[in-house]
């Protein structure tokens, strides 16, 4: 959540204190927990609430200084710019009080552009004119003036994460001229992890915590955010359950922990965690969302859509918060929402693949397939290597009857692990479709191979249907053992039953009539049983080139 834009009354070119300059390099905490509170104390004056909040809660993990060597705290401002919110009626939803817009951005523009070319901005003034551009999206200038924030004023927080929100991928980052200051390492891991380099990111944290901040709950559930962003719930859950330990009254990225808790099914988790935080502070965006969570999984989204709305009264740039009341939106068929819904998320965060998928899906609801794989090609720029985006592009190329297209989505989904075991039955029956029976009969024993070597019980409803056709491609090649082996295994499962029996019956039969096996058409390799899901080649991977389709 990028630091609010709200900034009271004082001066724009009010003198900054000379130590708020940020060296290069760790080499002296001291003197950085003194900057931190430093800017703690002047971003609090200025109602950056965010900024204030997470300098204080950095200093905090460093070693404690005299009392002699601190500041006095400012005293609390009345903050903020908030008559566009103050005017808004209160009885407008959430997602028309997104299309208020505020009338005084254009006369801002122009009094701090004078005040810009003259040198007479501070680093927080630099800071609102960047807003101000953005909100007017001028995204280009916007970049430019948060880039020259961070140089006059490196230790405000909420500068680069406005520069963060702005920046769309990794060769965008390098053109940009960064501050050569300790800050911007805390900037390239958050920037790595919401652009999906989950690698670089957790390499960042951990040198982070190895030059001084290991006890920094920041970071540790920053970590945590980047094992949940690439899929690796147990250990994300793991981290988050310790991080409740050290802090219990830590509500910043407990929605992203409800998440997990809400994919696991977690429900008496979740209703503790739910009341927990209502508790602590029940008027905060994320306690919202982690209640809006709790009745989703109970399936009351009525309830829960109405928690989400809270959450956005809150805070209208609330990213979360839109991607999950499209969600409920979606569970009530109401599309129309759900679609307004996930365009706000992309509004505020056009990295946002869940929003870009969430449309993909709606779309396909509404049988519009030209659009939902606009939508879904997008979310697989963004997730490369996450097998959901491939196997929905996979989908909606066979209905397109792109063919082609559509087996290099299934295929690549299973080249990069596939989460939900379903690419390769997909990918077979397309062989199957085509009449490429040898093809199909490999994928369907790679599926075999790996549901049964991943080591987990799990009702995986295609099994009876791999089996039923390995059971008819072997009797057609003549191969007795095979055919009986798959036809045996077909008499488990209720919908094959039969089918199974009879053609045992057959082979049987032919067996009595002497009819001896072939050895001209060779059987499909059967792959050693160490090929599962768990060793299945997941590494980083760029966007498939998909031949471009467009409504």
């Amino acid at each position: 959540m990028a630091a609010s834009p709200a900034v009271a009354p004082v001066p724009l070119t009010a003198p900054v204190v000379p130590i708020l300059s940020a060296s290069g390099d760790f080499s002296n905490l001291r003197e950085i927990k003194k900057q931190l509170l430093l800017i703690a104390g002047l971003t609090r004056e200025r109602g950056l609430l965010h900024s204030s909040k997470w300098s204080a809660e950095l200093a905090f993990s460093l070693p404690a200084l005299p009392l002699a060597e601190l500041h006095p705290p400012p005293p609390i401002t009345e903050s903020g710019e908030k008559k566009k919110d103050d005017e808004t009626v209160d009885s407008l939803g959430p997602l028309e009080k997104g299309q208020v817009k505020n009338e005084a951005l254009r006369e801002l523009r122009v009094e701090l552009s004078k005040k810009h070319q003259a040198r007479e901005l501070d680093g927080f003034g630099l800071y609102l004119y960047g807003v101000v551009l953005r909100k007017l999206d001028l995204v280009k200038e916007a970049i430019d003036v948060f880039v020259e924030a961070t140089h006059v004023l490196p230790l405000h927080w909420g500068a680069w994460l406005e520069l963060c929100n702005l920046i769309t991928d990794k060769e965008m980052l390098k053109f940009l001229s960064l501050p050569d200051t300790w800050m911007k390492e805390f900037f390239l891991a958050h920037i790595y992890t919401e652009l999906q380099l989950i690698e670089e990111a957790l390499q960042k944290y951990q040198n982070l915590i190895d030059v001084g901040f290991s006890k920094s709950s920041y970071i540790v559930s920053q970590i945590a955010v980047a094992y949940h962003n690439i899929r690796d719930i147990d250990k994300a859950l793991s981290i988050f359950n310790e991080l409740r330990k050290q802090d219990p009254y830590r509500i910043e990225n407990m929605d992203t922990f409800s998440n997990l808790l809400y994919v696991r099914s977690m429900k008496s988790e979740l209703s503790y965690l739910a009341h927990n935080l209502c508790e602590i502070d029940k008027y905060r965006v994320e306690t919202c969302c982690v209640i809006g969570n709790y009745y989703s999984l109970r399936s009351q989204h009525e309830k829960a859509a109405l928690y989400f709305q809270r959450a956005l009264k809150l805070n209208p740039r609330y990213l979360g918060a839109w991607t999950l009341m499209g969600h409920e939106y979606m569970e009530m068929k109401n599309t129309s929402a759900a679609i307004q819904a996930y365009r706000h998320a992309i509004e505020v965060n056009k990295r946002d693949y869940r929003a870009w998928y969430g449309l993909g899906q709606t779309y396909e609801i509404l049988k519009m397939p030209f659009y939902c794989l606009y939508y879904y090609r997008r979310a697989h720029q963004l997730r490369p290597n996450d097998s959901r985006m491939l196997v929905a592009l996979g989908e909606c190329y066979e209905k397109l009857n792109q063919l082609v297209e559509a087996k290099k989505c299934y295929w690549r989904a299973y080249a990069v692990g596939d989460v939900e075991k379903m690419a390769l039955v997909k990918l077979a029956k397309l062989h199957e479709q085509l009449t490429e029976s040898e093809q199909a009969a490999q994928c369907y024993i790679k599926y075999i191979q790996d549901i049964y070597s991943c080591g987990e019980i799990v009702e995986h409803l295609e099994e009876s249907t791999a089996f039923r056709y390995l059971a008819q491609y072997y009797f057609k090649c003549k191969l007795w053992d095979e055919a009986s082996t798959c036809a045996q295994k077909c008499c488990a499962f209720n919908d094959t039953r039969e089918e199974g029996k009879a053609l045992l019956r057959q082979i049987l039969q032919l067996r009595n009539q002497g009819e001896t096996p072939s050895t001209e058409m060779p059987a499909p390799f059967f792959f050693p049983a160490s090929l599962s899901a768990n060793n299945t080649p997941t590494r980083r991977v760029s966007p498939l080139n998909l031949s471009s389709v467009t409504p």
